[in-house]
């Protein structure tokens, strides 16, 4: 099996050639770049299987990186790092569509773990056997093809937005547990993850507006359900 390909992008010298010797240590082939505009250099020019981006840079911060890698390659997931936890901070990358989210000191180990949870699961994501086409109401979900068709048309989905809709058509009327939804999709079912997956239902609920017989519910400390009614 070919080493994952990480694009590393901070500023700090020290830290950057810490996680760069890590991460290579660890099994992952490495890009190391100073700033926004090296990283954005640098991803134009390979296919890199996850990126590690910090947030204040000089020439391009991490947010305009991450915006613009999303355009090319929507799927590539991204792990921001950060010297502030502020809550505007993890709004602004949740919008953007971070994978995770780490405050500065972390610990490599905390880093590594983070970094191999969410490669196992767009790897599984890749290697789990679906169905083409789930039926739900006036709405059809093409699942390889990522997008679903329903009656203003056909909506390209993201990668996470075409997960859970697999994972509601395919429980329909059922309820689905938060924590297993969590763990399946975003690999752990810690607080930002599940902030994230959040904005990503409120997404998919404006979506699914334009059928009154297919709703999503939520069933507080438990969970949701797609429910569809004849």
């Amino acid at each position: 099996m070919s080493k994952a390909k990480l694009l590393v992008v901070e500023d700090d010298p020290n830290l950057g050639d810490i996680l760069q010797e890590y991460l290579t240590m660890k099994g992952y082939e490495t890009t190391l770049c100073r700033d926004g505009e090296e990283g954005w250099v640098k991803f134009k020019k390979d296919k890199y299987n996850l990126a590690v981006l910090d947030i204040m840079m000089p020439k391009k911060d991490g947010f305009t990186l991450g915006k613009e890698i999303k355009k090319v390659q929507e799927d590539l997931p991204i792990i921001y790092l950060t010297a502030k936890n502020l809550k505007e901070d993890i709004i602004e990358g949740l919008k953007i569509g971070a994978d995770d989210y780490l405050t500065k000191p972390f610990s490599m180990e905390e880093l590594l773990l983070r970094i191999g949870a969410i490669l196992r699961r767009t790897q599984k994501s890749t290697d789990v056997q679906a169905l083409k086409v789930y039926n739900f109401g006036e709405f059809e979900l093409h699942y390889d093809e990522q997008y679903i068709k329903g009656p203003s048309g056909n909506t390209k989905l993201t990668s996470k937005e075409n997960e859970l809709l697999r994972l509601l058509a395919s429980e329909m009327n059922k309820l689905v547990n938060r924590s297993h939804a969590l763990k399946q999709i975003w690999g752990d079912d810690s607080y930002f993850n599940a902030r994230s997956m959040d904005v990503y239902l409120s997404k998919i609920r404006k979506i699914l507006k334009d059928d009154p017989k297919v709703q999503i519910i939520t069933i507080h400390g438990e969970g949701f359900k797609m429910v569809v009614t004849e």
